[in-house]
C-alpha cells in the first residue's frame, strides 16, 4: 500500500513539475481612503462594539487611568495580567495585583488572573474590530485570550473607517489578531454562548484625543 501510495504521489509531483501553475493575480481595487469627521467614527465604532455586547466608555487621553481603574473595580478584578511594555500610567488608579506577562509563562497560569489590560494597534469602525499586533503594549495572543475579561485601550485616531483603511496601519510581518466583541458561539440550540474561544467579556476604553 505504501509503495503504490508513493508510485501516485511522485506521479503528480512531475505532472505539476512539468506544468507549472502560473502565479496568481491577486486584484487589489479595494475601495480605501474613506473618512468620517471623529464624531462620526467615534459614534459608528461605539454602535458597532455595543452590538457585540461589548461595554464601551470613551474617555479623554488624561483620564485613562482613573477609567481603566474604576472599570477594574467595578467588575471586582482584583488580578490582572499586562503586557511588557503596556503604560504604567494607565494602571495608576488601580490598587490590585500586577502580573507583567512573559513568554515563559505557560497558558494555563493565565487562567489564574481575573482580566487583561492592553492597548491596541487599529480598529475599524464599521465592523467593530480591534486589531492587536502582538506589540510590546499588546503582548502575546495567548494573554488576550485566556482571561475572562479583556479591557481594551484604543486611541481614536487609529479608528478607521473601513477593513482596508485599517489593515493597512498593520505590519505584515507582525500576528495580528482581530476581535469583535466578546467571544460568542451558539449551541446546537443557537443559544448564544459567550466566552467559549476567548474573553467572556470586553470593554473598550476609548481614548477620544488620542
Amino acid at each position: 500500500m505504501t509503495q503504490a501510495r508513493d508510485t501516485v504521489l511522485g506521479r503528480i509531483r512531475d505532472a505539476l513539475a512539468l506544468a507549472p501553475t502560473p502565479a496568481a493575480v491577486v486584484p487589489r481595487d479595494y475601495r480605501t481612503g474613506r473618512t468620517l469627521p471623529d464624531a462620526e467614527r467615534l459614534a459608528l465604532f461605539t454602535d458597532r462594539l455595543l452590538d457585540y455586547r461589548a461595554r464601551v466608555h470613551p474617555c479623554t487621553a488624561d483620564r485613562t487611568a482613573e477609567g481603566v481603574g474604576d472599570l477594574l473595580r467595578e467588575y471586582g478584578v482584583r488580578r490582572i495580567g499586562v503586557p511588557a511594555g503596556l503604560d504604567a500610567r494607565w494602571l495608576a488608579r488601580y490598587d490590585g495585583e500586577v502580573r507583567q506577562d512573559d513568554a515563559a509563562v505557560p497558558p494555563s497560569r493565565l487562567d489564574d488572573l481575573d482580566a487583561v489590560v492592553t492597548a491596541s494597534a487599529a480598529a475599524c469602525a464599521e465592523t467593530g474590530t480591534i486589531f492587536l499586533d502582538g506589540s510590546p503594549g499588546q503582548g502575546r495572543r495567548a494573554l488576550s485570550l485566556v482571561p475572562d475579561l479583556h479591557l481594551c485601550v484604543v486611541d481614536l485616531s487609529t479608528v478607521e473607517v473601513g477593513v482596508p483603511e485599517a489593515v493597512a496601519r498593520l505590519a505584515p510581518e507582525r500576528p495580528t489578531t482581530l476581535i469583535s466583541g466578546p467571544s460568542a458561539t451558539s449551541d446546537i440550540e443557537l443559544e448564544r454562548v459567550e466566552g467559549v474561544h476567548g474573553p467572556r467579556t470586553l470593554v473598550v476604553v476609548i481614548r477620544t484625543d488620542a
